[in-house]
């Protein structure tokens, strides 16, 4: 698949900062996109901002598909076997490889639709990603530690928390090729917007014209409702200003 320099990411993932779901999607109806790459609504964020909207998420993606394994884990004598077990598992069935490409201005998007209860992101790696630059995480199935990932303050979309670990339940298939998240095919580069009314994805080839058409939508809006806040003599709040 293409990748993008980061210079050239950065500056397209600018072009959408502060503009809402609900402009992008107005802005995807008029390239001829309408209700094409709108995740379902079952993709909700795990926690929210209602100040500074903090759960708010622009970015592009890296995306990953992981899938169920052919294998379980053995039962063992004691904890030590188990954690020589489950480093083993992680060095050959979840290599950590793909995490290299969570630059500044990206965001995960996982195709975990064909998994049960397993937390591929928790608490730690998480944080460590985030830590790096990564904007959130985006996944058709769950991430766990959810108080200490609420708490961290790192924004998670998602069907519902999960809690089981990675060995013997998950391995990635791929990462950095073309995945279905939500019902909408995700490219690897794509743009991502997430806020309270979903997730929308933007393929590539169409963000630069879906960006300038939402900001003009959106700048519409703030107009309008900067009259309704004077009309109420009520004080401007940063959305309008």
């Amino acid at each position: 698949m293409k990748e993008y320099p980061d210079a050239e990411n950065q500056a397209i993932v600018k072009q959408f900062h502060e503009l809402r779901v609900t402009d992008i999607v107005d802005g995807l109806d008029v390239v001829g996109l309408q209700d094409v790459t709108v995740m379902d609504a079952g993709i909700a964020p795990l926690w929210r901002d209602g100040e500074k909207f903090k759960h708010r998420i622009y970015g592009v993606a890296v995306t990953l598909r992981i899938v169920p394994p052919q294998e379980r884990a053995p039962n063992f004598a004691s904890h030590e076997e188990f954690a020589k077990w489950e480093s083993h598992w992680y060095r050959t069935r979840i290599p950590g490889d793909f995490s290299k490409h969570l630059q500044p201005d990206t965001i995960l998007v996982i195709d975990a639709s064909r998994t049960r209860d397993v937390g591929f992101c928790g608490s730690n790696n998480a944080f460590n990603w985030f830590a790096g630059g990564m904007r959130g995480i985006v996944t058709d199935g769950g991430c766990r530690d959810s108080d200490e990932v609420i708490l961290q303050r790192i924004p998670v979309y998602q069907r519902d928390s999960t809690r089981g670990i990675d060995p013997g339940r998950v391995i990635i298939e791929s990462y950095n090729q073309p995945i279905n998240a939500g019902g909408v095919l995700v490219f690897p580069g794509d743009v991502i917007v997430a806020d309270t009314d979903g997730v929308a994805v933007v393929p590539r080839a169409k963000a630069e014209a879906v960006a300038a058409i939402a900001r003009k939508i959106q700048d519409g809006d703030k107009a309008g409702r900067r009259r309704l806040y004077q009309r109420l003599k009520r004080d401007p709040d940063f959305t309008v200003k």
